[in-house]
């Protein structure tokens, strides 16, 4: 069944809303309907917010009609948050993650919480895939994603530790941008692992995430490692400046042939559009120690996931899955020593990225292997996402094709430590100019 037309996303609603062209209880009229048409198959959604008070909502603000999916490991005063465990399906907070506040007082509606595979890690949800009922929206944000994906809400916030914006994003055809690490509030977000852990966006254009970042970073360093990074260049009518044709480094890794035909062939055929542009695209490989910051990575999350579930795992061994009560395992084997060096490599290998990509505006690679995996007890290979969270270097995925199965494939670009506005300025440029899929 061919679906209906498309809500606006989040740049363009604000605009129409300002403008006058289009009213804010329409528009949540519109997302409020494109819920009821895919949300009882898609699963999206944990918990909604009743639609006369999403309606009853609008007041004023720069957001005002605009509804936004949180993850449901974000803390909100008026729903559950739940954390993708059953240790926690009844629990309701009496407070709001400040990034959630702050999206009140632009005005947006908080249209409901979205699946997260438990704690983030490993354990689905029910949600689908938007494209393909029969394949994983990816994870752990897969709520987010497939709501987003469907048309449902224009915004919604992810979290990523490994993979789980990106990833996600990729797979449901939609944009998604993970800041450099520390740039958008994680207070009132449960966590996974701190020295790892990122708040990201997930929207349907680089405009928007570019707009949401601009909206939700970081204001004040108040957070332990928190940053503050300027807000990226906007125009009104138009959004991003696009910079001009850039120079990438097509980057060679140690895990290419997990890649499918179709991924590979996506990327080439993108390569070749953008080359036709003006684009400089240069083949390019990391120094082999970088490759040993996905088991450096594995070493925080393990140290750090153990030492947060070990009481849950003890306590609540029945509503702990098999996957959380391995992460406790591993933690528990992994040394100090370990995990210092772990963290000494971490911090040295983001300093030297700047130097490595000298002379490139960004990293060009793939998101994910391929398209989204069938069935929903795997929500995909994040290896292709694991070593820019390691680092804490802004990553963002938009969509470049569709596979035989009609299930989107996309492209990821990353850019050195705090590069986050000249990142979003080249994949607006490369947005442009490809063909929307």
């Amino acid at each position: 069944m061919k679906p209906n037309k498309l809500p606006l996303g989040l740049f363009a609603a604000t605009r129409a809303i300002a403008e006058g062209s289009l009213s804010p209880k329409d528009y949540l009229q519109q997302c409020l309907a494109r819920a009821d048409e895919r949300e009882p198959t898609l699963h999206a959604f944990v918990a909604r917010t009743p639609a006369q008070e999403v309606l009853d909502s609008v007041s004023g603000g720069e957001w005002a009609g605009i509804p936004v999916g949180v993850k449901d490991l974000i803390a909100t005063r008026t729903l559950t948050t739940t954390n993708g465990s059953p240790i926690y399906a009844d629990q309701v907070l009496d407070y709001d993650a400040p990034i959630v506040a702050h999206i009140r007082q632009l005005g947006a509606a908080v249209f409901g919480k979205t699946v997260t595979t438990e704690f983030a890690w490993r354990q689905p949800g029910p949600t689908v895939n938007p494209f393909h009922a029969g394949h994983t929206p990816g994870g752990s944000s897969s709520g987010s994603a497939a709501a987003v994906g469907a048309g449902i809400v224009p915004l919604a916030l992810g979290t990523q530790t490994v993979g789980s914006v990106i990833r996600p994003a990729a797979f449901c055809g939609v944009v998604g941008f993970k800041a450099s690490f520390g740039a958008v509030p994680r207070a009132g977000v449960f966590p996974l692992a701190g020295s790892l852990d990122h708040v990201g966006f997930i929207a349907r254009s680089v405009n928007d995430v570019a707009y949401a970042f601009n909206m939700l970073r970081n204001r004040a360093a108040v957070e332990p490692d928190s940053i503050v990074l300027p807000a990226v260049p906007m125009k009104t009518d138009t959004g991003i400046e696009p910079q001009a044709a850039p120079r990438l480094a097509w980057l060679r890794t140690p895990y290419d042939e997990r890649v499918t035909a179709e991924q590979q062939q996506a990327m080439e055929h993108a390569v070749k559009q953008l080359r036709a542009q003006g684009a400089v695209i240069e083949e390019f490989a990391l120094p082999d120690e970088y490759w040993t910051g996905i088991d450096a990575m594995f070493c925080l999350l393990e140290c750090e996931g153990g030492a947060i579930h070990q009481e849950h795992v003890a306590h609540f061994p029945e509503r702990s899955s098999v996957h959380l009560k391995e992460l406790v395992e591993k933690g528990r084997a992994r040394s100090a020593l370990d995990y210092l060096g772990a963290r000494a490599l971490q911090q040295r290998l983001r300093a030297d990225a700047a130097t490595q990509l000298k002379g490139f505006d960004a990293i060009l690679t793939i998101p994910a292997t391929g398209e989204a995996p069938e069935g929903l007890d795997f929500t995909g290979d994040p290896v292709f996402c694991a070593l820019w969270s390691f680092l804490g270097l802004p990553a963002l995925t938009v969509p470049i094709a569709r596979s035989a199965k009609g299930l989107p494939l996309g492209l990821q670009l990353i850019a050195p430590y705090k590069q986050d506005a000249h990142l979003l300025r080249t994949g607006r440029w490369i947005e442009l100019s490809l063909p929307a899929v």
